[in-house]
């Protein structure tokens, strides 16, 4: 089994990097396989509603979200992760996580997704909830810790002194191989849940 990881953070040796690291850690105990894309300072544009991917099957932008789309396929789960800026996500990782979503039109049910947010103090539950909402667009179960998947630090490597907010990530790491590997497991004997055909509803009469 195999988890992406996207970080969003654009400095080296972040807290947010620190936080991930602990999960990963648990992950490999658990014999999951992981990959960690740092795209916090890349030259990451927004989506401009084209439409082309729709076309061409990927976005018409050639840069780190293509590479992302045919990784984000093959895993079994995703793991998006991002400091906190003025009560928000990295402006970088909400292109990247805009397009990606967008232009990859492949089945991403029960695939599971978690969120990890890193902050010096506030903002915290406003971006959690900004990030989940990728998942629970797309069929994405999410997975869940003994609290919001939250840690704290501001400069590099205060996140390891908030004996919490690591334990919530090693938390949230076992509970997410847990998801998988059940997810894993029904999809052997049962399949995937039934789809509808999409009725979308538009509100202008």
């Amino acid at each position: 089994m195999k988890v992406l990881i996207i970080n969003g953070s654009p400095r080296v040796k972040s807290n947010t990097q620190t936080a991930l690291d602990e999960m990963v850690k648990v992950f490999s105990a658990e014999g999951i396989e992981t990959e960690v894309v740092k795209i916090g300072n890349m030259p990451v544009r927004g989506c401009i509603a084209c439409g082309s991917c729709f076309k061409n099957g990927r976005c018409v932008f050639d840069d780190v979200v293509n590479e992302l789309a045919p990784k984000f396929e093959a895993a079994d789960g995703l793991v998006i992760a991002s400091p906190v800026y003025y009560a928000s996500a990295n402006a970088t990782l909400i292109a990247c996580l805009d397009r990606l979503f967008y232009s990859t039109h492949f089945d991403k049910t029960m695939k599971v997704g978690a969120s990890v947010v890193c902050a010096r103090r506030g903002g915290l539950s406003a971006t959690f909830d900004e990030l989940n909402k990728y998942f629970t667009i797309s069929g994405m179960p999410v997975a869940s810790s003994q609290y919001w998947n939250s840690i704290h630090g501001r400069e590099p490597g205060q996140a390891s002194q908030d004996a919490e907010g690591m334990q919530t990530m090693r938390t949230l790491a076992r509970n997410m191989a847990f998801l998988m590997k059940s997810i894993a497991l029904g999809k052997e004997k049962y399949g995937l849940p039934e789809k509808e055909k999409w009725t979308p509803t538009h509100f202008i009469r």
